[in-house]
C-alpha cells in the first residue's frame, strides 16, 4: 500500500477512506506516531522502521545513528510493534497497558474494531506464551496475530 499526504478534500476525491486505511495499517502492523507510540519515545527498530524503509543503514551521520546501527547489527531490539486482536470483538481505548498476568509487557495503540498495534517486549511475550499466561489490555483478553511472529522470528535475534 501507499500513504498519501494531502488536503482531506483531495484525498477523499481519490477514494480515500480513513477507516479502511486505519484497518489496513493495523492489519499490516504499520505503526503511526502519536497514535501507536509517542514521538521521541521509541527507537526506529521498535516501530518497525527497519522493516518499512524508514531507516537508511548506509547513510550514517544522523542523530542517533550509532544506537540504530548497533540495534540493526546486533539484532537487539527488545520491543516491537505487533498486531493484536481483542477477543471481546470490539477492542478497547488505545493507550492501555498490555499485561501478561500481573506483568506489563507493552502498550496498546489506536484501535479499530477488535484490532490494534501494540509495542510489546518480545522476551516478556515469549515467556508469557511459554507459560500459558493470559495476555490482556484494559482487562480484555487478546491474541497476538500470526503476522507478529514473522516480525519476531525473522527480524529479532534471541
Amino acid at each position: 500500500g501507499y500513504r498519501l499526504i494531502g488536503a482531506r478534500a483531495d484525498l477523499q476525491a481519490v477514494g480515500g477512506n480513513p477507516e479502511a486505511y486505519l484497518a489496513r495499517r493495523i492489519e499490516l502492523a504499520v505503526p503511526e506516531g502519536g497514535k501507536d507510540f509517542a514521538y521521541n519515545d521509541a527507537f526506529p527498530h521498535e516501530v518497525l522502521m527497519d522493516l518499512t524503509g524508514g531507516v537508511d543503514f548506509k547513510k550514517g551521520c544522523y542523530i542517533g545513528q550509532e544506537v540504530v546501527s548497533r540495534m540493526e547489527h546486533r539484532g537487539t531490539a527488545r520491543t516491537r510493534a505487533l498486531p493484536i486482536r481483542f477477543l471481546n470483538g470490539f477492542g478497547i481505548s488505545g493507550g492501555e497497558a498490555v499485561m501478561a498476568g500481573e506483568i506489563s509487557i507493552g502498550q496498546a495503540g489506536e484501535c479499530i474494531d477488535d484490532r490494534t498495534i501494540a509495542l510489546i517486549r518480545i522476551d516478556r511475550l515469549k515467556d508469557a506464551l511459554s507459560q500459558g499466561r493470559e495476555i490482556t489490555a484494559g482487562g480484555v483478553p487478546l491474541v497476538v496475530e500470526a503476522g507478529a511472529f514473522d516480525i519476531i522470528n525473522n527480524h529479532h535475534k534471541t
